[in-house]
């Protein structure tokens, strides 16, 4: 028998409370075993956990939650939510797993234009709270545009003042993907040179998809990658996170081990290094990316149109194409998520099969006309995956995104990934304890983050909530069917107001755009 928490009431009768749960089983994101406890919450706080019978405590909507989960509201670490869009707004596809708050501006992408951003969201409504971070690929592309080389010092200087003013209007830090263009044209040294601006900020953060999970082309390392990311932060003095950290590539099955122990060296001489990770083995990311060699597309879409068309240069092109695809398991792990129906649903190679040419050719065909959302089926491994979900310091996060009804075919981490990680890790294969895995979803990530007052359920904390029914639990989304909501998620409370009860959307729009440290963003 669960035991009943009994905390002082810090309301009473005399004062009753907005909103009531009753008998829920509370998991309070510190890892601690569920207690059985009342959670009452007025305006966007909670106000009290305990025993509401005991304190004389009443409220004006009192919800009987006896058999449920009650957590703190999820926190996805690495999200692309598309809450700037009529279809993404309102954030379904995240509220309905739980998810209070994403993590947006990744992969090196986010705009120096920090305040505009949240001052948007601010006045257009969003459905989770959102947080950003300044992007390198974005700053090196408006300086130098997509240039092979090192910038020089008055470049350098113009792409400091542009992360210094992200900082300023309240990124977390500097996000890079240096596996992606042109962050990949950069040498280390010119990311620590940025990260540094960003380390003159308290609780900065340096978040990574760093430039070889184990499938880059030519290899960097997958080893070294990890090495290089810990170097940036360590060096500059920021925290650092590894975005949905894994080893990918049939070639690095079994090895997550090996990436996981630089992480825990480096923890132990004091660097603040953490990752996350969703629950799946396909990845999701750009044609370009996955079949092109970064040299091909040096100086943008036009210079790269010009190497295609140049009998001797497409030929070395169409080789190392050749290459990039055998890395990643061959053109038939290609499967195309993209706007265009002609291609959604598809391989690259059952597309290049229908225009009788080989899949190099078939890729920069479809590269003329702009870059195209693939998903590279099985490039994670299951055994890596878990192992990695056990690690102390592995936050959870979505990498998704719900590209709305443009794509039929997309990849589904964006409606499952956190239900997925419950149901399959903690529920079906038992491998994980539920108070281990709420907590990778909420209090790690809140103190990764430097927060005081969310990612807990305790009295005084900003009442993002999740209510949760585990006999009904699951991720319904496929890859053949990825717009399917999760089942399970009974009530969700953003800063206080429902966004989901009784298992529906309310469309309330309850989210607030946070800046650094967790305060809502004030339009200044």
């Amino acid at each position: 028998m669960l035991p009943v928490l009994a905390f002082a009431a810090c309301t009473t009768a005399d004062a009753p409370a907005d909103l009531l749960f009753t008998g829920g089983r509370v998991l309070d994101g510190t890892g601690a075993e569920p207690i059985v406890a009342d959670v009452a919450v007025t305006g966007d706080r909670i106000v009290f956990v305990g025993n509401a019978d005991e304190a004389r405590l009443s409220a004006a909507d009192t919800i009987d939650v006896a058999g449920l989960v009650v957590t703190p509201g999820f926190i996805d670490m690495h999200s692309h939510a598309e809450l700037g869009t009529d279809h993404g707004r309102d954030a379904r596809a995240f509220l309905l797993q739980g998810i209070t708050t994403v993590s947006l501006g990744l992969d090196g992408g986010g705009s120096a234009e920090v305040a505009a951003q949240l001052a948007a969201w601010e006045e257009d409504g969003i459905g989770v709270n959102a947080f950003l971070f300044v992007g390198h690929n974005s700053v090196r592309s408006w300086v130098m545009g997509m240039e092979d080389r090192a910038p020089t010092a008055e470049e350098l200087d113009e792409m400091r003042a542009l992360v210094r003013q992200g900082m300023e209007e309240g990124a977390y830090g500097l996000s890079s993907g240096l596996f992606y263009l042109p962050g990949n044209y950069a040498e280390t040294e010119e990311v620590i040179e940025l990260n540094r601006v960003a380390a003159e900020y308290p609780g900065a953060i340096y978040d990574t998809h760093d430039r070889d999970l184990g499938a880059a082309y030519p290899p960097f390392g997958y080893l070294e990658s990890i090495a290089e990311g810990i170097r940036i932060g360590e060096e500059a003095g920021t925290k650092v996170i590894f975005s949905h950290f894994n080893a990918q590539g049939a070639h690095n099955y079994g090895r997550a081990h090996e990436g996981a122990a630089l992480i825990e060296a480096a923890r132990d001489r004091g660097v603040e290094v953490a990752g996350a990770h969703h629950s799946y083995t396909a990845t999701q990311s750009n044609l370009r990316s996955y079949t092109i060699p970064g040299w091909a597309a040096a100086g943008g879409d036009t210079a790269m149109a010009r190497r295609f068309d140049h009998p001797d240069t497409v030929a070395i092109i169409d080789g190392q194409t050749r290459e990039m695809l055998a890395i990643r398991g061959g053109a038939q792990r290609l499967l195309f998520a993209d706007q265009r129906p002609e291609l959604n649903g598809r391989t690259l190679q059952e597309v290049a099969d229908e225009w009788g040419m080989d899949a190099p050719a078939a890729a920069r065909r479809i590269l003329r006309d702009g870059n195209a959302a693939v998903m590279n089926l099985g490039l994670y491994d299951g055994e890596n995956l878990r192992y990695l979900a056990q690690r102390a310091w592995m936050m959870t996060c979505t990498d998704g995104r719900d590209p709305g009804p443009t794509r039929p075919v997309t990849h589904p981490r964006a409606f499952g990934s956190f239900t997925k990680k419950i149901r399959d890790l903690v529920l079906d294969e038992q491998l994980l304890t539920l108070p281990y895995t709420v907590r990778s979803m909420t209090g790690l990530a809140a103190d990764f983050l430097g927060w005081t007052e969310r990612g807990y359920l305790r009295e005084g904390q900003i009442a993002d909530i999740a209510v949760l029914d585990l006999t009904t639990l699951d991720d319904m989304a496929t890859y053949e069917n990825p717009h399917q909501y999760s089942r399970g998620t009974v009530h969700v409370l953003v800063n206080g107001e429902f966004a989901i009860r009784d298992g529906e959307a309310t469309m309330a729009l309850a989210g607030h755009p946070l800046v650094r440290g967790g305060a809502a963003f004030d339009g200044g």
